[in-house]
């Protein structure tokens, strides 16, 4: 299953034109994405408001990560403060994963942003640039206009639900609604019970589990179940498992 590194903005000197400030907003989009990713089964490390922005960077290299994306909000040069709106997504040109992120977050944000949304490549921004895994940095829109500022602080749950069904298009898996984990049994007449990478019955093993073990269904999507077994989190039929 997906590993990915989460890294909103630690900037917390950035104000917001109608206050509070870039860290604090960006931090709430990436909780609201925690019960999201929890329950599509993408696994994450998060950084930390602490954390400088090098520091996020040698954290994601130091890990074996499948993607780092980064959440940020924008603001014009200071000759054009509050002049500019807009969306973007940055990757590395050369970054064909990257690319192919940023593509699939541009159609996404285009559906909940009234205005325009684009991918550029970035060869400055240093967590695409510096990052062992495929990368983009999110701009979702610009803090120093009234109108995008008050776009962010109402639209905090479909920036994260956008984000999560980018990453879960990305990956191939599907995108499951929240869901409280609860604790199952296996229940099986013999054998054990596959943890797949996919709900499918051919998609690759993970792992088994035996009958009568406890294992968290972490959400469910159609027959099968998102689930963590020992550290391992993949997908099992859900026919096998009482809760």
């Amino acid at each position: 299953m997906p590993k990915i590194y989460l890294s909103p903005s630690t900037q917390e000197g950035n104000p917001y034109v109608n206050g509070g400030n870039e860290e604090q907003y960006m931090n709430l989009v990436a909780d609201a994405m925690i019960p999201y990713l929890r329950s599509s089964g993408i696994q994450y490390t998060r950084n930390t408001p602490d954390m400088t922005a090098a520091q996020s960077i040698r954290a994601s290299n130091a890990g074996n990560y499948d993607f780092h994306i980064a959440l940020h909000s924008n603001a014009a040069p200071e000759s054009n403060a509050g002049n500019v709106q807009g969306a973007e997504v940055y990757y590395y040109p050369n970054s064909a994963d990257g690319k192919r992120m940023a593509d699939i977050l541009v159609k996404n944000l285009k559906e909940i942003y009234p205005g325009r949304v684009r991918a550029l490549t970035t060869t400055y921004l240093g967590e695409v640039t510096k990052t062992r895994a495929p990368a983009v940095l999110i701009e979702f829109a610009y803090h120093d206009n009234v109108e995008d500022a008050n776009w962010i602080k109402n639209n905090i749950q479909n920036m994260a639900i956008a984000v999560v069904k980018s990453l879960c298009e990305y990956f191939d898996i599907p995108f499951v609604q929240p869901q409280p984990p609860r604790t199952g049994t296996v229940t099986l007449n013999s054998g054990r019970l596959n943890i797949r990478s996919k709900p499918s019955l051919t998609a690759p093993v993970l792992t088994q589990a035996y009958n009568g073990a406890k294992i968290t269904a972490l959400g469910q999507w159609e027959d099968w179940y998102v689930v963590n077994y020992n550290g391992t989190v993949g997908y099992a039929a859900s026919r096998y498992i009482t809760v």
